[in-house]
Formats: C-alpha cells, structure tokens, sequence
C-alpha cells in the first residue's frame, strides 16, 4: 500500500481548506497512493471560539466531511481525515475534535475523538487550553481495513504511551497521529516521540502535519511545526517532509510489523506491577 501524507497550512475558513485538500487528493491518487492522509484541524485551524462557533457544524451538516467522503469514492482511495473540529449536543457547547477513516465507497468506517487536551503553557506567550473550546474523548479505536489494522491518535496523544500500547495490543499495525503541532515542542520532541511510540508498539507510524504561519480572520495567528513524518516499526525514519506544504509518499510493507515484534516481542512481555 501507498500511503500519501498531505502537509497542509489551513486557514480558518473551512471552505478554503476543503479546495486545497481536493487538490492535493487527485494529486496523491496521480501519484499511486491508495491511502490518503490529512492533518488535525484540516477544515479549520482557529484559535477564536467565536470564529469556530460561527463556521464549524454538526458531524450530520459537515460540508467537507461529505464532500471528501465523496472524493474517496470518486477516487477510490481510502482517506483517513486527521480530524475535522466538529460542533457536539453536549451542554456546554464544546466542540469534538474527531477523526474519520472513510472507505473507497465513501463510507465513514471508524471515528475517533481525541482524549488527551493540550492544555499546556510552552512560553509565557505560547499557552493552550484546548479543554476550553473541545471536549475529550473517551474510547480508544482500532479500525480494520484490508490493507492493515489502524489505530487512531491525534496529536498530543503522542506523549502518552499506554494508549499506543493499548491500540498495538488490540491488534494495530498502523497508528496514525496528524497533528497540528507547536513549532516550540515540534523542535524539541516531535521526532522523539513519533520514533519511541513506532518502536515500543512495533507499528508503523503516520504523522500528517499542519505546517507554517495560519492565517487568521479573526483571534490569534498560529505557528505549526511541519514535518509530516513516517516511521517504521523499526524505528527509522521513513519520509520527513520538512516544512513547506505539500505530498509526502511511503510504500507500507506490513510484513516489516510482524519483522519489528519477532525481533524484540516487547508486547507479549508486558507485566502488571504494584505501583511506588
């Protein structure tokens, strides 16, 4: 299988962003890729909780949601949508910041709400609440496809390995983490964490990334890392797409996963212990 990661620098207007993936979808398709993968927040990158109230819709209303689930059944690929933020019925009014696999036949055959909020102070300048506009999920998700069994992360999941672990021992063999990571902790862990979680998993590891300044219409401009990645059950470093937006390519040979956790079975020796 050939797995296309697009690199994109979203707006916060989401029509604009679903032409630009479009684009880039018939572009990986040309190119070979059956798999299709996108960034966190591809329909709307915004640090304003109005400005996302006022664009973002209900998962039943979503314009680019349905209009990508038809691009994959118009290409006949399967697209994992990294997430899209997406408006919920809770009373609170949070939003969901949910991921989607959808099928060659247009169907949404997994979903996944993101667990783990970024709720964090990088600099005194630099500092999220992501609990604040988003609520988090609370169930793990492992999605079977005929090419391989995906497990589906977003973002700062990344720095909890339990829940990698749990998605490896539930049968995945691709675990998948778009990200629309900080250019300060991108610098500093991003390729750290995405090598340890392939190697203590033994899957391979798809990391599509939001990159670059994002322009903003209204709150706060936002600054990504970049360097979509994707690394072996090894551990190495297969494509790293720098920074500019754009493809990124990687054949996927699932038997390189069985290689990995022959090697070092780290999974089957787990252990419970008696905490300190």
């Amino acid at each position: 299988m050939r797995a296309a990661l697009l690199q994109l620098t979203s707006t916060d207007v989401p029509s604009e962003n679903l032409e630009t993936v479009k684009t880039m979808m018939a572009e990986a398709v040309r190119g070979g890729a059956g798999f299709v993968l996108t960034p966190e927040v591809t329909n709307c990158l915004s640090g304003s909780r109005t400005h996302q109230n006022s664009v973002l819709c209900h998962e039943e209303g979503d314009p680019t949601l349905a209009a990508l689930q038809e691009e994959a059944a118009r290409h006949g690929v399967w697209l994992l949508l990294g997430s899209l933020g997406i408006k919920t019925h809770d009373d609170d009014g949070r939003f969901a910041n949910r991921q989607f696999l959808i099928s060659p036949d247009g169907e949404i055959k997994a979903r996944y709400d993101k667990i783990h909020m970024f709720d964090v102070e990088v600099t005194p300048e630099e500092t999220y609440r992501e609990s604040d506009g988003y609520r988090p999920g609370t169930k793990a998700v492992v999605a079977e496809t005929p090419f391989a069994k995906i497990g589906m992360t977003i973002c700062y999941d990344v720095r909890f390995p339990k829940l990698h672990q749990a998605l490896a021992m539930g049968g995945a063999q691709i675990i998948t983490v778009p990200a629309a990571f900080s250019y300060v902790t991108g610098a500093a862990h991003w390729h750290s964490l995405l090598r340890a979680r392939a190697i203590e998993t033994g899957c391979f590891v798809l990391a599509p990334a939001q990159t670059g300044k994002h322009p903003a219409s209204r709150g706060p401009c936002r600054q990504t890392y970049g360097h979509s990645l994707a690394v072996s059950p090894w551990g190495e470093v297969l494509a790293d797409a720098g920074q500019e937006p754009g493809l990124t390519y990687v054949d996927l040979d699932m038997e390189k996963v069985a290689e990995a956790r022959k090697r070092v079975p780290s999974l089957t020796h787990d252990r419970e212990f008696d905490g300190p």
